[in-house]
């Protein structure tokens, strides 16, 4: 009878060690391997425990099983794709899962981006073309299988927070957001420092008061599609470029252009509203990057022959 006791004993010793180890204790504690796991929407519980299983994620579906069904947590899986590892315990694993903590991809979207650019980095098409200069540059973290509506969502939320402690300043200086974003787009394209946008934009916003044409080369090259040229190729593709019948031609047709022709930086944006009034007409940039500027055209074309020989 004693014997049979301390069988019984030892037994469920044995099984409440087993039961224990399999859940507390990894498959691998020294594992630094990190897999992609996929939850499934609509998935049960016993076919995310084999899966599981079937990845060397943990020792034994079972024991996940009797985990989450003695929790009650059966039913607060969340579908997702997870980053876990075999040196994570079945609890571990499980919080995670509950939690809803899904793999992330970071994706950093630089000031200047064209929607086409956009897509090339994310490797997917976003609808709205019309959204050319809306899509706030910025770095992202969005959960794998992300939708492109999603991600647009995401982009035009952050827009919205960064414009809005400006949106009175815009309406008081008696600009519309639409055109305050073009412009900060051109100034993106066309310079580099703060300085220099804030007096391109006063250029620009002065040239259009007096009908004069803004002569934006970055509006060309956004009617050819850009490219990795080099200075001499630019200056060869604008100049070839300039007498092409679009609404972006800024050559051809006064004031701004149809729409943004990329997604402006805060900067921009900010050069944009708060130009900088100064004696110049023009400018243009070297080779080297440098920006000069000039209050008559007959400084500028001096500039031009010294400058871009």
């Amino acid at each position: 009878m004693k014997f049979r006791l301390f069988l019984i004993i030892f037994l469920v010793f044995l099984v409440s060690f087993f039961v224990w180890q399999g859940m507390y204790l990894p498959k691998d504690l020294a594992s630094t391997e990190n897999k992609l796991f996929s939850v499934e929407r609509g998935q049960n519980i016993f076919k995310i425990a084999e899966n599981l299983e079937k990845e060397g994620l943990i020792k034994n579906k079972f024991l996940f099983d009797f985990y989450v069904i003695t929790k009650g947590m059966s039913k607060k899986l969340q579908a997702g794709e997870y980053y876990l590892s075999p040196s994570m315990s079945i609890i571990g694993i499980t919080k995670k899962i509950i939690s809803g903590e899904v793999a992330k991809i970071e994706v950093t979207i630089p000031e200047g981006f064209t929607i086409k650019q956009i897509e090339e980095r994310l490797n997917l098409n976003l609808p709205g073309a019309d959204l050319e200069g809306f899509l706030f540059p910025d770095t992202y973290q969005f959960s794998y299988g992300v939708s492109a509506e999603e991600i647009i969502r995401k982009m035009l939320d952050n827009f919205d927070k960064k414009l809005s402690p400006y949106r009175n300043e815009i309406s008081g200086a008696g600009l519309t957001l639409f055109d305050v974003i073009t412009m900060a787009s051109l100034l993106e394209k066309e310079v580099k420092t703060k300085e220099e946008k804030e007096i391109v934009s006063g250029i620009f916003w002065k040239r259009i008061k007096g009908g004069i044409p803004l002569d934006s080369c970055a509006t060309i090259a956004y009617i050819l599609g850009g490219g990795n040229w080099s200075f001499e190729e630019m200056r060869k593709e604008i100049a070839k470029g300039k007498e092409i019948d679009s609404p972006y031609n800024t050559y051809k047709y006064l004031g701004l252009p149809l729409g943004p022709i990329c997604n402006p930086g805060l900067e921009s944006i900010l050069a944009s509203i708060y130009s900088k009034d100064s004696e110049y007409w023009y400018y243009l940039s070297t080779p080297e990057g440098e920006t000069i500027f000039s209050k008559t055209l007959e400084e500028h074309n001096i500039a031009q022959a010294k400058y871009l020989k």
